[in-house]
């Protein structure tokens, strides 16, 4: 038996678009709510986790539903055009409604002059200048608390640079006095903001219609014996959409500033979302592949697993194993989640640099370590390679705290040594918790692995917003938040005594065979 490699790449197109879209809405939507709409960390991160709140529910919804069509172009095939199509449409629709934002601030504010601003300073920055920039500004909070600040410092030093430490507390000041000033015209005229959350929702849930469908079209279409390494093509078929998201955030210009418009960003997604979606109608022939993998199956005698009575409990040793992997799982996801969905606002506004560049690297990096990781797997054991993982995940995520804006080329480094960090713990967690299934459980210990990852994605943006919110301690925050979960999950992982079990030897591309997200 041979994989189809072009059909599975027809099949991954609908991945692609998925990863495409997903790339570039963490990347830009926090922004837009932060800088144009003025929500403070928390509330934006209760918004950017409403994604997998409808996750929860909606994917096991539709891939129930996707299960039990009978249409004529297949069981996923409709699920996957209308989505698509929706939500391509949507999300153009929001880049309408943030040039509206970014037009109403223009006109009652002086905010993009005051970005424009604030983005050319930095460390050597003097007290004076300091000093001068807080004129412009209402009475606030954030004025009162950065005027303390600069008077602390005799007159003969207003020529010289503040503290680093000062630096960061005062530069985020300033920046939560922006977003209120932002929230300040989102409040008095709140239109345009009410109707882009009820828009963003609708585009959540046509991208949560179809996710489900899409990933189970390629087992629908594809034999047992070869499902891990068409698993392998689709993802990359999914690493290629996010590097595409990337890449065209830095050709537009929009990886760094923060008055910027988004519409060219919104309208080339959605351009390629339909062109992939066209190519895929195209190419693939649902009902007439689903045909041709049941006869493959037949002419090679391949059967269901059938499930005997001993497989009917797990054991307890194995259920508090399975316990620590999920509590693991959910831990880690805490702190790497954290920093993908504030990223897009911590790079620009604390070390001063883009961040398209580094998410790109770790995209690449871990990519490549996909090969290498799989074979140390095989060596060392999946345990092991998960701790190594995890170790290096909290050494990269603990040194950011002490990058500055001189030093912050170093996060080119430090984020591609985390997509090594991040494969290799995804290489092997799920393959660990499923280990320790058996027979027809595997689809339940498959919802295990996501109930938990996904609730730990819908906390962590919150939480980690909040303490953000905290004068005291700012965005500087975030990378150490991200350490004490990524720490809490080593300790939970070096306790899992089962679902190591030594894995069959794999192709080379078969060690790509790692949920993408």
């Amino acid at each position: 038996m041979k994989l189809d490699y072009k059909k599975t790449i027809y099949i991954g197109l609908a991945f692609m678009l998925i990863s495409l879209f997903w790339q570039t809405y963490d990347a830009i939507i926090t922004k837009i709510l932060i800088d144009k709409f003025g929500l403070n960390q928390f509330w934006s991160g209760a918004v950017m986790a409403l994604d997998n709140v409808l996750a929860l529910f909606l994917l096991p919804l539709f891939g129930g539903l996707s299960d039990k069509t009978n249409h004529k172009k297949g069981r996923r095939t409709p699920y996957i055009v209308v989505g698509t199509v929706i939500a391509a449409f949507l999300f153009v629709g929001l880049s309408f409604l943030d040039s509206m934002q970014l037009k109403k601030l223009e006109d009652q504010t002086t905010l993009r002059t005051q970005y424009d601003y604030i983005e050319t300073f930095d460390e050597s920055s003097t007290v004076a200048e300091w000093k001068l920039l807080t004129i412009v500004m209402d009475d606030s909070d954030s004025k009162d608390f950065m005027m303390n600040t600069l008077g602390s410092y005799p007159l003969a030093e207003n020529l010289e640079p503040l503290s680093l430490a000062d630096y960061y507390e005062v530069k985020d000041a300033y920046y939560r006095y922006l977003s209120a000033e932002a929230l300040e015209v989102t409040m008095a005229s709140p239109g345009v903001f009410i109707v882009f959350i009820v828009m963003l929702f609708f585009t959540l849930f046509a991208m949560s219609t179809f996710r489900s469908p899409a990933v189970s079209l390629m087992p629908d279409v594809t034999s047992k014996p070869l499902r891990s390494k068409a698993n392998a093509v689709i993802n990359l078929m999914g690493a290629f959409g996010g590097i595409t998201a990337i890449i065209m955030l830095m050709v537009f210009g929009l990886d760094k500033h923060s008055m910027v418009n988004y519409q060219a960003a919104f309208i080339f997604v959605a351009i390629v979302m339909l062109i992939a979606l066209a190519f895929f109608l195209l190419k693939v022939n649902e009902p007439k592949m689903v045909e041709e993998r049941i006869l493959q199956e037949k002419a090679y005698g391949i059967v269901d697993e059938e499930e005997t009575e001993d497989h009917a409990h797990i054991k307890k040793d194995k259920l508090v194993s399975l316990f620590l992997i999920l509590a693991s799982v959910f831990l880690w996801f805490m702190g790497y989640n954290a920093i993908t969905t504030k990223l897009s606002d911590y790079a620009p506004k604390v070390l001063n640099m883009g961040y398209s560049t580094p998410l790109l690297i770790a995209q690449a990096t871990a990519i490549v370590g996909f090969i290498p990781i799989g074979m140390l797997s095989l060596k060392f054991g999946r345990k092991k390679t998960i701790l190594f993982g995890v170790v290096l995940l909290t050494i990269c995520f603990g040194s950011v705290y002490f990058l500055t804006e001189q030093t912050g080329i170093l996060l080119y480094v430090v984020l591609g040594l985390t997509g090594i960090a991040w494969a290799s713990i995804n290489v092997n967690s799920y393959p660990m918790v499923v280990e320790l299934s058996k027979g027809s459980d595997v689809g339940k210990y498959t919802g295990y692995y996501y109930a938990f990852s996904m609730a730990a994605q819908i906390l962590t943006p919150i939480l980690s917003g909040a303490l953000m919110d905290i004068p005291s301690l700012g965005r500087k925050v975030l990378f150490p938040y991200a350490t004490f979960f990524v720490v809490l999950a080593f300790i939970t992982m070096l306790f899992v005594k089962h679902g190591d079990a030594k894995p069959e030897k794999k192709s080379l591309l078969e060690n790509f065979d790692v949920d993408m997200d």
